[in-house]
């Protein structure tokens, strides 16, 4: 087998914020005047809205359980401030990626609405970081749906089982990217999933930039 394309997912895997989401959470709350929201329904209410613009509607029916005047669409716009502002890449990784395009064709696959998660893209300065960076915002189904890696195939013109897709999620990133028929390559770090046995390979993420390039070329 070998290795043409790799993909990779955003959050916790190349990008980590520097403060918890719970309390980026509750400080977007705070901003402006509204109930308290636990990051578990947060959570819940984001894995039932992976496609479309905006967090407009998890922070609807999040609010809509409260008696409050809060707009969703003025909560969203801060918290997606909040989290871009917070986000911070991982050491080293953007001239790593770089130096990887080289050689694969390299791929991104988020989960997320467009409007956050392209804004994440904009602060970070990698809007031209890959050959695709495809967001579940703008497409039919979000990961692990199949549709959603067969999207990132398509845009890297790539075979599955010649693709490795990188990420933390043992349900989204290992399982999705496992029943499309990719490579599975977890990431790993303190606090994280545990490692899943359906990862072809497990790397930490502190190590991901010395690690990986060494372990594609192993697949």
């Amino acid at each position: 087998m070998t290795i043409t394309a790799v993909g990779f997912d955003l959050d916790e895997t190349l990008a980590v914020p520097a403060r918890d989401r719970e309390t980026i959470l509750e400080e977007a709350v705070g901003a402006v005047d509204g109930p308290p929201l636990t990051r578990e329904r947060y959570l819940d209410a984001h894995s039932r809205n992976l496609t479309g613009d905006t967090r407009e509607p998890i922070f609807e029916s999040l609010l809509a359980a409260h008696d409050t005047d809060v707009e969703p669409e003025r909560l969203a716009a801060v918290y997606r401030r909040k989290i871009a502002d917070a986000l911070a890449p991982v050491s080293d990784v953007e001239p790593f990626l770089r130096r990887l395009r080289g050689i694969y064709r390299i791929g991104l696959l988020t989960n997320g609405p467009t409007v956050a998660q392209r804004d994440k893209l904009t602060t970070l300065g990698w809007t031209d970081l890959f050959d695709a960076a495809l967001v579940t915002g703008d497409l039919d189904a979000g990961k692990p749906a199949p549709a959603a890696f067969e999207a990132l195939l398509g845009a890297l013109d790539s075979d599955p089982e010649e693709t490795v897709y990188v990420g933390d999620d043992v349900d989204a990133d290992v399982g999705g990217a496992a029943e499309a028929g990719l490579v599975p390559v977890q990431v790993t770090f303190e606090g994280g999933p545990s490692p899943s046995p359906r990862a072809a390979a497990h790397v930490p993420r502190d190590r991901l930039v010395a690690e990986l390039p060494e372990l594609l070329e192993s697949l």
